[in-house]
């Protein structure tokens, strides 16, 4: 078993409560001479959420149909995949990008959710939106919802498709940071990296059958997502992603006439200077302590920086009375406290550390911060069940805010 040590200075720091579920501030790497054409663009590491490259990051613009990316995620994480979405009469013959739906057609969302993300569909983004949603106004509710729950600050959406209109708008790295949590689902995962789909089509004798846009799935190496978009004021929008050597990358880019060839400079200069490296391993003990760490923590580094790493060793308090604990039971579970990664003096990292005989089952960073509802969690089979999703999120939004 390998053992962490700490410098002595930095050994100790007695907390009473440890603030585990409290987000961690964007470590922002230093802009290179790395440039785009873009208006704005973003890349970040998806594992770790740094944020990697920022030009005009912060910026609402304009996002087509990335609104897209949102629309999916909604509907993943709150409808029921196998139910079957009717196209009603705001929904049929939507303008722009169409799948041609027929009116009163019936599909089910996972298949809507395909023609959605490979061909944007705006007639299945508003089906989409009225089937999970109650109503595209619900829907959109849920949308802005979504995007306080994971700090959008330069976020807000009026409709499912992105098609311009006032109040909607969104920034590139807030883009990154959405696409990077929902490359975390599987199925919006699974959806994005598709470059083909077929799906049934009960007015033809022959089935869909959906070519994704995005390019980059077939210009570079290790593509795996997300979405393009386009409306003549917001002009060519592309999300992209690639995985290679074990790490996954998102670029932004809005308002960039030269979108293909631009990602493939962010990403591949994300992967030359940024590399993921494993910091901490599951199950290393702690010099000086018997102590084990909870999981395993990497984290992008560009070139010198691992040098500047600083690690301590927060401790748990136990309760003051003892004899109450021992006879409630240990409420701790063996947790002992916390390792402590910092970077230029900001806090990337946070390992939970246990007694070596109480270490509990391997989870995911994501699904601690998050805990996002599965894909069936909220299904929506009718328009009283669609209405419940929306209210679920008014429950949490208010209960978050106390």
């Amino acid at each position: 078993m390998k053992t962490l040590n700490l410098k002595p200075a930095l050994m100790v720091i007695l907390c009473a409560v440890l603030l585990y579920a409290a987000p961690l501030p964007l470590v922002r790497a230093e802009n290179s001479s790395i440039s785009t054409h873009a208006r704005a663009a973003a890349l970040i590491d998806v594992e770790s959420g740094r944020i990697l490259y920022s030009s005009r990051g912060d910026e609402p613009m304009l996002i087509a149909s990335l609104t897209k990316i949102m629309t999916a995620l909604v509907a993943v994480e709150n409808g029921d995949l196998q139910s079957k979405v009717k196209v009603g009469k705001n929904a049929f013959a939507k303008e722009g990008s169409s799948l041609y739906l027929k009116l009163g057609e019936e599909m089910t969302l996972e298949d809507m959710l395909y023609g959605l993300m490979l061909r944007s569909g705006n007639d299945a983004a508003t089906a989409i939106a009225e089937h999970v949603g109650g109503s595209e106004e619900g829907f959109v509710y849920m949308m802005n919802a979504k995007a306080q729950e994971l700090g959008l600050a330069h976020t807000h959406f009026a409709n499912p498709h992105g098609l311009d209109a006032e109040g909607h708008y969104s920034s590139a790295n807030d883009l990154a940071v959405l696409t990077a949590y929902a490359m975390h689902n599987p199925v919006f995962k699974q959806i994005v990296k598709t470059q083909e789909k077929t799906a049934d089509n009960p007015y033809e004798k022959w089935d869909y059958k959906w070519l994704n846009k995005n390019k980059m799935l077939r210009l570079y190496e290790g593509a795996d997502g997300v979405k393009t978009g386009y409306t003549k004021q917001a002009l060519r929008c592309l999300v992209s992603s690639a995985t290679r050597n074990g790490q996954q990358l998102v670029a932004v880019t809005l308002n960039d006439g030269n979108d293909w060839n631009d990602h493939a400079a962010l990403l591949d200069f994300g992967f030359n200077h940024y590399p993921l490296k494993t910091l901490v391993e599951r199950g290393e003990g702690i010099s000086g302590y018997g102590f084990v760490t909870g999981k395993t923590f990497a984290y992008p580094l560009g070139q010198g920086e691992e040098a500047r790493l600083v690690t301590r060793l927060e401790i748990r308090q136990e309760k003051a009375n003892a004899g109450q604990q021992t006879a409630r039971g240990n409420s701790s579970f063996g947790l002992k406290g916390a390792l402590v990664l910092q970077l230029g003096g900001k806090e990337i990292g946070r390992v939970p550390v246990y007694s070596p005989d109480q270490l509990p089952p391997e989870y995911s960073a994501y699904e601690k911060k998050y805990q996002p509802a599965g894909a069936a969690a909220y299904p929506a089979d009718n328009w009283l069940e669609a209405l419940g999703s929306a209210l679920r999120v008014l429950f949490r939004m208010g209960a978050s805010a106390k």
